[in-house]
């Protein structure tokens, strides 16, 4: 890239005879850049959560999956991904031009906050991209091929999250302009994968299970540890996926901090409390975890705009709902390992509806805006009695749910009509698992591999799909289940490898995990 591309109209000025960053608060860029690398550390906090959600044969390649998305949201943002999002000079309602591609001009003229350099908020908005793509291809978990998972995320993120993202936060974008509120991405993170993931999930269709006889499965979590371990990096990044969406470093900032924390708080209580009554009387760990990450997801279009006092409801409200929609899968028989849409999907719901009722003009104001320019003032929600605000949430819902379902359903069924590109792993790749049929490793090393040959971490030829494999791996599979010492099946559900059971009355529920 020459030095012509860094200097002039589109860039800010001639660095070589102005400095650009005069016009910029060094304090507001050293948060927005520590925010962005606190985003960065949920992108692998949901592969480990996702792992530990996983059974042990598929555990390495959710968090494979975490660490290429971060590699090649990166690289596609950089590409045309942030000009197609944040284009300065684009017109359109719609979708951003090329006028930024591979991050030409993109360099100390003001973004789309003012507040900040177009480096930096490039930066910052590249983590929500890639974390919106771990979300949703964790709905893929134990059953895609990671080959064509790839060359589905790129695509996603072009033509389904960049139109999302530019409608809701971009000042031309239509939802923008519209008046929808969304503080930090309720629309083009959460309920964007939410519903995606439901469609990549439907599109892949169920999991093979020996015992769960055409019933959408359910399984034990392998590794709680994990479970929380992922828990603590989500919980930790997102002070900076929303304290560092109001783009400085203001009041505004820490209270929608503390409204996160409160949120997740009240959330997991939630969620452990709901679940202590649905599975027995049990304080379950992995419940704990999911009602403060549904907490978090409740805040996240709201965390700027609402008094603190409501973030209870954000929490409350979203963990309940989630918990509940978890039965969800079952009902429409769609298989979402991970429960992505019931967490996201619905939470993300949930939280736009919130931001409708409780958001208020005084807290937006916290960042000086409105006392530097009382346009920028907004009419808040019903709380100021803007009641229309609710209908603007419920409109921004809507079309995002109905984009991210469509796009992605119709990305699915074509790429897997293209020779090379089909999306599924076959029958007894799948029974293999994952690591082993496509990475070639595990994520745990046991005593038995080394005696074993079959078992051995490393795949010395490629797996091949014939009939007397595919019936050798599923009666070794329902061997292993028939030879453990945990109560078998509950009405067609593999018991050993689901939610925990009720000591009164024996029955399955995998509310404990999610």
């Amino acid at each position: 890239m020459s030095d012509t591309n860094f200097t002039g109209t589109g860039t800010g000025g001639d660095i070589l005879v102005v400095d650009l960053n005069k016009q910029f608060d060094k304090a507001d860029m050293a948060w927005i850049g520590a925010s962005a690398a606190l985003v960065w550390i949920m992108i692998p906090g949901v592969g480990l959560l996702y792992s530990g959600l996983s059974r042990k044969q598929h555990a390495l390649s959710l968090l494979w999956a975490s660490i290429m998305a971060a590699c090649l949201t990166g690289f596609q943002w950089f590409f045309w991904g942030y000009s197609l999002t944040f284009s300065h000079t684009s017109g359109s309602p719609i979708l951003g031009n090329l006028d930024n591609f591979a991050l030409m001009k993109v360099f100390g003229a003001p973004s789309a906050i003012t507040s900040i350099p177009d480096i930096l908020f490039c930066f910052y908005q590249g983590m929500f991209a890639a974390t919106t793509a771990i979300l949703m291809v964790g709905a893929g978990c134990e059953r895609a091929r990671l080959g064509p998972m790839m060359v589905f995320l790129f695509c996603w993120l072009t033509v389904v999250y960049c139109p999302i993202a530019y409608w809701t936060w971009n000042p031309t974008g239509w939802l923008f302009k519209l008046g929808a509120l969304d503080f930090a991405g309720g629309g083009p993170v959460h309920e964007n994968s939410g519903f995606a993931a439901l469609a990549y999930s439907l599109i892949l269709g169920k999991r093979h299970d020996p015992v769960a006889t055409g019933k959408v499965p359910k399984y034990k979590p392998h590794s709680v540890s994990s479970i929380v371990l992922g828990t603590v990096f989500l919980w930790f990044g997102w002070f900076g996926f929303n304290g560092g969406s109001t783009g400085n470093a203001s009041i505004r900032s820490w209270y929608a901090c503390v409204n996160s924390n409160v949120a997740a708080a009240s959330g997991g209580l939630t969620w452990m409390f709901v679940d202590y009554f649905r599975t027995g009387g049990k304080w379950s760990t992995v419940g704990l975890c999911m009602g403060a990450i549904a907490g978090l997801v409740g805040i996240t279009p709201a965390a700027g705009y609402v008094p603190v006092y409501t973030s209870v409801v954000f929490g409350v409200v979203p963990a309940i709902l989630c918990n509940f929609a978890v039965d969800l899968k079952n009902i429409l028989q769609i298989d979402d390992g991970m429960d992505v849409f019931a967490l996201h999907g619905i939470g993300g719901i949930c939280g736009s509806f919130l931001t409708g009722l409780f958001a208020t003009n005084y807290v937006t104001a916290s960042d000086g805006s409105v006392a530097a320019d009382p346009a920028t003032e907004i009419a808040g929600g019903w709380m100021n009695h803007n009641y229309k605000q609710l209908g603007y949430q419920l409109a921004g819902s809507c079309s995002v749910g109905l984009w991210s379902f469509v796009l992605t359903s119709i990305l699915l069924l074509i790429m897997d009509r293209i020779p090379k590109l089909r999306i599924r792993l076959h029958e007894d790749e799948e029974i293999l698992g994952t690591d082993l049929a496509q990475i070639g490793e595990h994520a745990y090393f046991e005593e038995d591999e080394m005696v074993n040959p079959e078992q051995s971490p490393f795949v010395i030829e490629p797996v091949r799909s014939t009939a007397p494999r595919i019936a050798k791996l599923k009666a070794s599979a329902t061997s292993k289940e028939h030879d453990t010492d945990e109560p078998k099946t509950f009405d067609g559900v593999n018991a050993s490898d689901s939610g925990a059971l009720s000591p009164d009355d024996g029955t399955v529920s995998d509310h404990s995990r999610k």
